[in-house]
């Protein structure tokens, strides 16, 4: 199998000190081009520019490589989302509507990472071992469904944490068939972000959290 990585360089300050985070960069390239389990440890050491030895040095095999992106990715997915959510300011609803596209924004921006995180079993909110950013991820969700389901009777309040499982089912359907580079080919009537945002909506509506004239638009 031959992996090129053409369009890639490694970095010219590469040096010893930073041998992990080369190996994390050639990583992503590889699972871009070939999938997350379509190269070996030994090619990402290739596209590296270094001995076949070298990745040994941070990862037992090619498995702790793709955790160790999954990690690296679910650190800047919860960044990206705490800063959209920003503590429900405008308003809940505004700012649950930020966090969608925020979801959106990252799975296009970073196929790879987005691949390795939900593809290995690390999905937050499930049974079993995650990883804490991760974790922070699905906080943050947790915290937009709680606030926009506050107003709603406490006897008549969904369980926060199913609603959310309901919220990220949606964002990563919607993600994986059509957010990502190379969906292309589906075509739908209207933006990936417009296609989360009335799927949202309708289930909010449902749910009794939001009412008909909020249920029309987002605008705060």
């Amino acid at each position: 199998m031959n992996h090129s990585g053409r369009g890639w360089r490694r970095p010219s300050s590469y040096h010893h000190g930073n041998l992990k985070e080369v190996l994390l960069e050639a990583a992503r390239k590889l699972i871009e081009e070939h999938g997350a389990f379509g190269f070996s440890l030994t090619e990402a050491a290739r596209l590296a520019g270094v001995s076949p030895a070298a990745p040994y040095r941070h990862f037992k095999d090619r498995d702790a490589l793709l955790a160790e992106v999954a990690r690296h990715g679910f650190e800047r997915f919860a960044a990206r989302l705490d800063a959209a959510w920003n503590n429900g300011v405008p308003t809940p609803l505004s700012a649950f509507v930020n966090l969608g596209r925020a979801y959106l924004a990252f799975a296009r921006e970073e196929p790879a990472s987005y691949t390795v995180m939900f593809g290995a079993g690390l999905a937050p909110g499930t049974e079993g071992e995650t990883i804490p950013a991760a974790e922070r991820s699905f906080d943050i969700l947790q915290q937009a469904a709680a606030a926009l389901c506050r107003h709603l009777p406490e006897d008549k309040r969904p369980p926060i944490k199913l609603v959310s499982l309901h919220i990220w089912t949606m964002a990563h359907g919607v993600a994986s068939l059509f957010a990502q580079e190379g969906r292309a080919s589906r075509k739908v009537p209207m933006s990936p972000e417009d296609v989360l945002e009335s799927g949202l909506l309708i289930y909010l509506k449902g749910l009794g959290v939001l009412s008909d004239e909020e249920g029309g638009g987002t605008e705060s």
